[in-house]
């Protein structure tokens, strides 16, 4: 349960995917996690919303002009919204996350509070799907039951993006 609720802070989202385990494989557990993330009632996404932070950007620091506009759109998005801004940035090289965030910032500014409630709800989702999937990969082989599982990645927001 606590590994699940690494995933994602809802804790209806983790009741719900270890109350069906065992699952027989990652696809079977990401579709629950998937069918989970769908049905959250709104108090459940704004537990798991509240439970995130912005992610911290490998290359912020070496652009200090970047980062206080990061620093900035994150602050009016905090203001509008009232809670963190949530971006999944598993698909994003290394050096483009900064601009990625800043642009997802800028757009999604731009949205009213059941918009932007969605957006960032399928943001959560897309994060527990690659934390799930990186938990997986990392547990010993003796826990997921092959012979040959090795950890390939860290656990956190991407493969390069701590949590």
């Amino acid at each position: 349960m606590k590994a699940l609720l690494t995933c994602c802070g809802s804790h209806a989202w983790a009741h719900r995917l270890a109350a069906h385990r065992p699952y027989p494989d990652l696809d079977a557990l990401l579709a629950a996690a998937d069918e989970a993330s769908y049905d959250l009632a709104l108090d459940d996404t704004v537990e798991a919303l509240t439970r995130e932070e912005l992610p911290l950007l490998p290359d912020a620091a070496a652009y200090t002009a970047a980062y206080t506009a990061l620093a900035a759109a994150h602050a009016a998005y905090r203001s509008r919204f009232g809670r963190d801004f949530v971006v999944c940035l598993d698909e994003t090289a290394p050096g483009e996350a900064l601009n990625h965030v800043l642009g997802a910032l800028r757009d999604r500014l731009g949205n009213d509070q059941e918009e932007e409630r969605v957006l960032a709800a399928e943001e959560l989702r897309r994060l527990a799907r690659g934390r799930i999937a990186r938990l997986v990969r990392n547990l010993p082989a003796s826990r997921t039951g092959t012979p040959d599982a090795a950890p390939r990645e860290t656990v956190g927001n991407s493969p390069y993006v701590p949590v």
